[in-house]
């Protein structure tokens, strides 16, 4: 495997007649925070089943810490940590009992277990908490609790079923710079997000739409791709020009932020004059120009693109 952590081919789920993963390809370098993003249903929470072997593929063929899944599963079990958007701890066991049980179940020697869990309680900021009931945290701890168990034995590899979905804005930052922390020290960490600005953050990104893959790449370069392609459009009435452009063949989506418009257009028709025709046409004053593409345009543009491809 090289340089990655985790190498899939034609990975397939199938639940029935519904393809919850369809044909899916990734490449995960190792020590990489490797995101995935989509809506629900997209088949996030589906693949990253599969990858730790919690759940078998229809069809495909998987290779994770060069270990073949599903067929080594087991094996591949002490080498990685997972956390899912639930609160999957004992709340009526203490903070440090929790780490306690956790050491004890993931073998980690019991020379090593008072160290260990020394040092996680300072470094998720729950030594002060070390005594108090799981089930009394607030989010965040709670949150904190959860990580510092999925790397009690120190795995490497970390896969994080939407995380973040319950806590504040505040505490998710500081989650994220932990991830950081653990990607620096040689953790490969696979994320699933439905939040952009999380999604931003990762080094390389996967966008799933109706369990295919559509988009795979470094946010900023995915977003660079679509130069020329989107524009800020300021009015008076921005819901009258919004219906105006949206009739439009050409014009992707158009998203009201604030009192301004956000347009992305389809590939080879990024035409300013012509948005502006459709604006005058509609009786409206408006000022039109370049706006600099982010990951939700990338996120737009590559569902568009597999709706139309699929259609």
């Amino acid at each position: 495997m090289g340089d990655n952590a985790i190498v899939a081919r034609g990975m397939t789920r199938r639940f029935g007649d519904l393809v919850a993963v369809n044909n899916v390809d990734l490449t995960v370098p190792k020590a990489c925070v490797y995101g995935f993003l989509g809506p629900n249903g997209s088949g996030k929470s589906t693949t990253i089943r599969m990858l730790c072997g919690l759940l078998t593929p229809t069809s495909g063929n998987i290779e994770v810490l060069g270990l073949r899944i599903p067929e080594q599963a087991e094996q591949l079990k002490r080498n990685i940590g997972y956390m899912t958007q639930r609160f999957s701890l004992f709340e009526d066991l203490t903070v440090r009992e929790n780490l306690e049980f956790l050491a004890a179940i993931q073998g980690v020697p019991r020379i090593e277990q008072k160290k260990r869990i020394e040092t996680l309680l300072q470094e998720y900021h729950l030594a002060d908490r070390d005594k108090q009931m799981a089930g009394t945290l607030s989010g965040g701890q709670k949150q904190r609790l959860a990580l510092a168990g999925a790397v009690i034995h120190k795995p490497e590899l970390l896969l994080l079923d939407e995380p973040t979905s319950a806590v504040d804005p505040e505490s998710r930052r500081d989650f994220w710079e932990k991830l950081f922390d653990l990607a620096d020290a040689g953790t490969t960490i696979l994320v699933s997000t439905h939040y952009m600005d999380e999604a931003e953050r990762c080094h390389r990104l996967a966008i799933l739409d109706s369990g295919i893959l559509v988009a795979d790449g470094e946010p900023v370069k995915m977003a660079a791709a679509l130069a020329g392609r989107t524009f800020k459009v300021e009015t008076s009435q921005p819901r009258k020009a919004q219906a105006a452009l949206l009739k439009e063949a050409s014009v992707v989506s158009v998203a009201q932020i604030g009192n301004e418009l956000r347009v992305l257009v389809a590939e080879g028709d990024s035409v300013p004059g012509h948005l502006n025709q459709v604006l005058r046409a509609a009786g409206l004053e408006a000022k039109l120009e370049a706006a600099t593409p982010n990951l939700e345009d990338v996120f737009v543009a590559a569902t568009h693109r597999s709706h139309l491809e699929h259609a």
